[in-house]
């Protein structure tokens, strides 16, 4: 075990797989105090039980629910320092084809959700005295495709919102800090999710469009959040991570 984040305490949405899931076991192991929420209660439990950690059930599109959960992490750790704003769900559709009950809810989990938990993380994290918010944005909210138009909407608006909070953070906070991390393609739920119903080759194609022709692992993204936890980012807020493999410099 190590201890970059000794004394830290994370919350991480979305904690039931994937991306989610990775970081917790990565910022437990460095000494933190974790949390994780998900909608799905079987999975997060699981998680939870594997890694030590505890587990909220987490609708992230209801900020009543959001409050709930800042408020239990107050009452029993006094502090935050940590949010990983990481549930989201995927969606293939051009513009014609979205439908707009899709569009919504893409932008209600993908984009609402990290307002909300900036919006209410953010007292606490003030109070802590330091703190570093990560909002899983996608390589997809900065290089479009004909095909991810929600996504694509959703994912580019929290690179913006991470900005906009970052420089609200600057002139209210001791040093909190907000940037967005930009993953391609990568070996998850929600890839599998979504290529579902697509030829057997889809990710071999993928693979191609990647100069270095593989995809991103669920540790390459929990340990670019690692750093930005960790007080060695203590400089670096209002930006973006790009773990993409070479893809946007094409």
């Amino acid at each position: 075990m190590g201890n970059r984040l000794e004394n830290k305490v994370a919350l991480i949405t979305g904690g039931a797989a994937g991306f989610g899931k990775g970081t917790a076991a990565v910022l437990a192991r460095e000494g933190a105090t974790v949390y994780i929420s998900d909608i799905n209660k079987e999975g997060g439990e699981k998680v939870a039980k594997e890694l030590g950690i505890k587990f909220f059930e987490h609708d992230v599109t209801n900020p009543d629910r959001w409050q709930e959960i800042i408020e239990e992490i107050k009452t029993e750790q006094k502090q935050l320092n940590v949010l990983v704003n990481n549930a989201g769900i995927g969606y293939m559709g051009d513009v014609e084809g979205t439908t707009n009950e899709a569009w919504d809810m893409v932008h209600k989990v993908d984009l609402d959700s990290v307002f909300y938990g900036c919006k209410y993380a953010l007292p606490l994290m003030r109070d802590s005295g330091n703190g570093s918010i990560i909002n899983i944005s996608s390589i997809s909210g900065i290089v479009a495709g004909h095909n991810f138009t929600a996504y694509n909407s959703a994912k580019a608006a929290v690179r913006h919102l991470s900005k906009s909070v970052a420089l609200h953070c600057a002139r209210t906070t001791k040093l909190v800090r907000c940037n967005s991390l930009h993953p391609v393609f990568a070996r998850t739920e929600i890839l599998e999710a979504l290529l579902k119903d697509t030829s057997n080759d889809m990710l071999s194609k993928l693979e191609k469009q990647i100069p270095v022709r593989k995809l991103a692992e669920v540790e390459d993204i929990a340990n670019a959040i690692l750093f930005l936890a960790s007080d060695e980012s203590k400089m670096i807020t209002g930006t973006e991570i790009v773990i993409d493999g070479g893809l946007s410099a094409q």
